[in-house]
């Protein structure tokens, strides 16, 4: 276990609860920074944290732009002072009027937004020019996850230019999001890369020769983030990690080209039953601790003996170990969870530790649908 996760005064704090840690949040940062060559090449996802607080520390750093996928998570970008935001989600129904408010009460905040449908488009293109104002729209090009996105090709240079010609509408150029590549081998990882990027800068390229600018590539996530940020022979390559800020013990052994980032948040939680003689029960149920990864990668114990997990339910984590007789009701055991994103979204507020003690707590500003817009 991390040194700077033993908490002094852990008789205190209710759990399940999810600390943060301030000083190893900064370490990843200047970390990734490093990585990418400076922090003009970073457009982070907010998505991983949803806290004003990190949002802030990014700021200090000198990261300007920033990543979302919700209006709440803009707005909450917006509020923290952040300059250039990237709606990296399709907008439909409401949500299109929503952004227009967005643009209208933060002013000094530049918005954009992916597209990759004409119908969607030019639906955001009338409610833009309808009340006067642009969004920026940068265009989702599906590079293999098949999640969303239009295919690299005729058809996705044809809908960039339909873009162009449209009121209320800025070209700010691709989005290719590569969740797919989890490969934990670094040469897989960027053969991957390699494989669909050149089709890509052919379509930029096509673009360009139309008078269409494309500025910026927004690229990858945490995975593939190391790949992106050595490519620097390609211009306008914007790295879009997010999990780095936390990160957790699903990527922590799986990538070694992302050494130096430290799991940043831990879960604390209670031994609360010995149901059998080899059985120990925790407080850490999936309305604490995401449930997506498989069971037994949903939860990694800390300075723990050997374990099955064999049970999670909604307040409830049950592992098997034959270290079960070292364990009693009422002790304390630290854990790191296998995926931080949903987890932290599972948190109305987080707690804060440093120096070995809890010092306050941070709101999860943008776990909810909406704040004020």
């Amino acid at each position: 276990m991390h040194p700077a996760y033993q908490l002094s005064d852990q008789a205190t704090i209710f759990s399940p609860a999810l600390v943060f840690f301030p000083a190893l949040i900064k370490q990843n940062i200047n970390r990734v920074v490093e990585m990418a060559g400076g922090p003009a090449r970073l457009r982070p996802h907010v998505k991983t944290h949803k806290t004003v607080e990190i949002v802030k520390l990014l700021l200090e750093a000198g990261v300007t732009k920033h990543k979302c996928a919700t209006i709440a998570e803009a707005e909450m970008l917006a509020h923290a002072g952040a300059p250039d935001v990237l709606i990296a989600y399709p907008l439909v129904g409401p949500n299109i009027q929503r952004a227009c408010e967005l643009i209208r009460k933060y002013p000094g905040t530049t918005f954009s937004a992916l597209i990759d449908d004409a119908t969607a488009t030019r639906a955001l293109s009338a409610t833009m020019a309808a009340a006067g104002r642009t969004i920026g729209v940068v265009l989702d090009l599906d590079v293999g996850q098949h999640r969303t996105g239009i295919a690299v090709g005729p058809g996705a240079l044809a809908l960039y230019e339909l873009a162009g010609q449209l009121p209320g509408l800025r070209l700010e150029g691709f989005q290719l999001y590569d969740g797919h590549n989890s490969q934990p081998d670094r040469a897989e990882r960027e053969q991957a890369v390699r494989a669909f990027i050149k089709p890509v800068l052919d379509l930029r390229a096509a673009a360009e020769a139309k008078g269409l600018p494309v500025p910026r590539l927004v690229c990858g996530g945490t995975p593939s983030f190391p790949v992106y940020a050595a490519m620097t022979d390609v211009p306008g390559i914007e790295c879009s990690p997010g999990t780095f800020v936390l990160h957790d013990a699903g990527y922590g052994p799986k990538y070694a080209d992302l050494a130096g980032i430290t799991p940043a948040a831990v879960l604390v939680t209670r031994v609360i039953s010995r149901p059998t003689p080899n059985r120990v029960t925790l407080d850490l149920g999936n309305k604490a601790v995401a449930a997506d990864p498989l069971l037994e990668k949903r939860v990694t114990l800390l300075d723990f003996p050997e374990y099955k997990t064999v049970g999670h339910n909604e307040e409830h984590l049950i592992v098997e170990t034959a270290g079960a007789d070292a364990y009693k009701p009422g002790d304390v055991v630290y854990a790191l969870p296998g995926h931080i994103c949903p987890t932290v979204a599972l948190h109305h507020h987080v707690l804060v530790a440093e120096g070995g003690k809890v010092v306050g707590k941070w709101d999860v500003a943008s776990r909810v649908r909406t704040l004020t817009i």
